[in-house]
């Protein structure tokens, strides 16, 4: 028995001699592509200049490359991973922009359905651009040098990172050292990715709902209807922040619901009241079509290694737990902790007397504080985070950029078909 594609219908026949009709079939396609482990994530990198120049005629090639045009949720058909850490897609290109190097667009690709999300960016997957520019020949480091910043514009959230990546003697990006990054197993060359002026990426403010903390309340299908203490912070990614200590269940033991379906389902109907109140979406139905944004943190008070983590956190990507924490989530975190009122200023001991501001200070640009690591803790170790804020001439006091250490490497390259 074969199974043919007859003018867009699926038939099942037995033998082509049945067939009177012309047969119509898909030529297989190709694209040049290339594999990379960047952070804690896995991707795609494409160039833009091979893609067609329409963005909404990316989908079906997207898909059809990842393997998830059958909503096969195992991505079997394509190069995907199987979950929202390894089911992503860089499409990067030299930018025309003045001070701007490169132009990056994320897609999240879903690996259980037929779908895609550009409507945030993700940090772990930008840590692989910069290298990915220099050993394509999309920027070009001077003979001898060893270390390159690299200016990138995000255009899903129009946001620009600025990349420092090491540059080994032939010139492309050196992948050896001895930076060790939690969630991924030996040490590598570090890169530096500063997100310059993170807040408002996708609302244009920092705390949309104009609060820096509030009660949400959310209507449960199996909790029924109940408040979370949350933070709703627009920096790097909208992120609904939580309390996890205002949760209708226990936190002691969290991350271990990891497939408790009920659990789930209680953090998604979390993060579509958060969309709401963000301004993302009208109702709660409409928040469920859109996956990506806002995404959801659950915070806590760290309670040992106090001098390598302020804050842990849960965090969770397209339905499911993260294993780590996406780089994004770091970043409006670490923007949060810096800012007095929030959720996770308090869980971070803002509150205390005798804690030390570790955020370093800019007044009419010049530094009169350096930024010290904060540490956030998530379930695969640690990941420090530094942040500058900024004071103008009236008072008012901004974040100027937040500053997180990756590491990437290159894992193959050639076609992918679709």
């Amino acid at each position: 028995m074969q199974t043919v594609r007859h003018l867009s219908k699926t038939m099942t026949i037995t033998n082509l001699e049945q067939v009177h009709a012309p047969i119509f079939f898909q030529k297989r396609k190709k694209i040049p592509a290339v594999w990379m482990r960047a952070g804690t994530s896995k991707g795609l990198f494409l160039h833009q200049k091979d893609l067609p120049d329409s963005s909404q005629s990316w989908e079906s090639i997207v898909l059809s490359a990842m393997g998830s045009a059958q909503a096969n949720s195992r991505q079997v058909n394509g190069v995907g991973g199987a979950t929202s850490t390894t089911s992503k897609v860089a499409i990067v290109a030299r930018s025309k922009r003045p001070n701007i190097d490169i132009d990056y667009t994320f897609i999240q690709v879903a690996p259980d359905q037929p779908r895609i999300d550009m409507t945030g960016n993700c940090g772990n997957i930008a840590s692989g651009v910069g290298p990915f520019s220099l050993d394509e020949g999309i920027v070009k480091a001077r003979p001898g040098q060893s270390e390159i910043d690299i200016r990138i514009f995000n255009t899903n959230t129009e946001q620009i990172i600025i990349e420092t990546v090491q540059v080994a003697p032939d010139g492309t990006s050196r992948e050896d050292g001895e930076y060790q990054l939690a969630g991924v197993t030996g040490t590598a060359s570090p890169i530096k990715l500063a997100f310059v002026e993170p807040q408002g990426s996708m609302t244009g403010s920092m705390f949309p709902s104009g609060m820096k903390q509030q009660f949400l309340s959310v209507d449960s299908q199996t909790r029924g209807t109940f408040s979370v203490r949350v933070s709703l912070v627009d920096a790097a990614n909208p992120f609904v922040l939580v309390d996890a200590s205002s949760l209708p269940f226990s936190s002691d033991s969290l991350h271990m619901k990891n497939n408790d379906s009920n659990f789930l389902c209680v953090v998604e109907e979390i993060r579509r009241a958060g969309a709401v109140q963000f301004g993302l979406a009208k109702d709660t139905a409409a928040a469920g079509l859109i996956r990506g944004t806002p995404k959801i943190a659950f915070l806590s008070e760290t309670t040992s290694d106090l001098k390598q983590a302020d804050i842990d956190v849960l965090s969770f990507s397209m339905g499911k737990m993260h294993p780590s924490l996406q780089l994004t989530g770091a970043v409006c975190i670490a923007a949060a902790m810096a800012t007095p009122g929030t959720v996770a200023w308090e869980l971070a001991g803002g509150k205390r007397l005798e804690k030390v501001p570790k955020h370093g200070m800019l007044v009419a640009n010049q530094e009169i504080a350096p930024p010290l690591p904060v540490g956030i803790r998530h379930p695969s170790g640690i990941i420090h985070t530094e942040t500058m804020l900024k004071m103008d001439q009236e008072g008012d006091v901004r974040v100027e950029r937040v500053a997180v250490l990756r590491t990437a490497r290159r894992l193959f390259e050639g076609n992918v078909f679709y």
